[in-house]
């Protein structure tokens, strides 16, 4: 239906008693503009981009074109426009963008970062996204999307946004962890990243990491075992990163001064000698030096 013949149409529909808002032509473009440049969106954005102060104006503007199909309600307060050509319920919006929308301040991680960075091995249903302000996590027709506090280590010494980067998707702006800070926190919590096998496997990928960037990261977190890990993984994948022996040696000096398991809990595994890092079974490559 034509713009002309839509006012038409609302005027039409008000006249007759429905109880329906009338929208202009003007502001009816300016809605499909806002539409266009936004996949995902939340109610303040849409109430701020109508310059409306009253939420209610733009819940009713918005729940008009919920009922037209146009728009899909993604979570309470949290819209998705529905592609020209695809019906609502086949409709999926981008999660890491519905991520966004819900706390504008997320922070991808973890395996989902390794998605955005291109090195995941394996595809989730899950985003993960780091906040100042927790929830929790919210169901979408397929998957979730978990809300993790950021780091206090890191919270408290105001350096969340160390090794974050920017990200291009569908047209937004994404905060993801970078690679040396995805390395780590992955490391430190390996249950969000698919457990140490898919950690490892998605860390294989990376092609290139900023040594002195991933230093400063582990030195924020100021933990033996991480040191640790991210020591044994670098040397493991020494040549294709191009690792210097300097740098191993300077991990090194941070290990654990006692044997120390890569995951909580565990028991049995493999010594790491170097590292005093107890490594599971699963991750010991044949020729691995190691001992019982």
């Amino acid at each position: 239906m034509g713009e002309r013949r839509l006012t038409d149409h609302l005027t039409s529909k008000a006249r007759s008693g429905d109880n329906m808002p009338i929208y202009s032509t003007e502001r009816q473009v300016k809605t499909e503009a806002f539409f266009d440049l936004n996949p995902v969106f939340s109610l303040e954005q849409a109430a701020r981009a109508f310059g409306q102060q009253n939420h209610r104006s733009t819940v009713e503007r918005l729940g008009y074109h919920v009922s037209t199909g146009r728009l899909k309600a993604v979570a309470r307060g949290i819209y998705a426009p529905v592609p020209p050509g695809v019906t609502r319920d086949r409709f999926r919006p981008d999660a890491f963008l519905v991520a966004a929308a819900v706390r504008p301040d997320a922070v991808v991680s973890h395996h989902s970062a390794f998605e955005l960075l291109g090195t995941a091995h394996s595809v989730w249903n899950v985003v993960t996204v780091q906040t100042a302000s927790r929830r929790k996590s919210l169901r979408l027709e397929v998957g979730r999307i978990d809300f993790l506090a950021h780091p206090a280590v890191l919270a408290r010494s105001r350096k969340t946004e160390l090794g974050v980067r920017p990200v291009d998707r569908a047209g937004q702006t994404l905060r993801v962890t970078g690679p040396e800070r995805t390395l780590v926190d992955s490391f430190r919590n390996p249950a969000h990243s698919g457990g140490v096998s898919e950690l490892v496997e998605s860390a294989t990928g990376l092609a290139v990491l900023d040594l002195e960037l991933l230093w400063r990261v582990l030195a924020a977190y100021g933990e033996k075992g991480l040191f640790a890990a991210v020591g044994w993984f670098l040397e493991r994948q020494q040549r294709a990163l191009f690792v210097p022996d300097e740098f191993l040696r300077r991990l090194e000096r941070h290990r654990p001064k006692s044997p120390h398991y890569l995951l909580r809990g565990e028991r049995g595994g493999r010594l790491a000698r170097r590292w005093n890092l107890i490594l599971p079974d699963i991750l010991v490559q044949p020729g691995e030096p190691d001992e019982r």
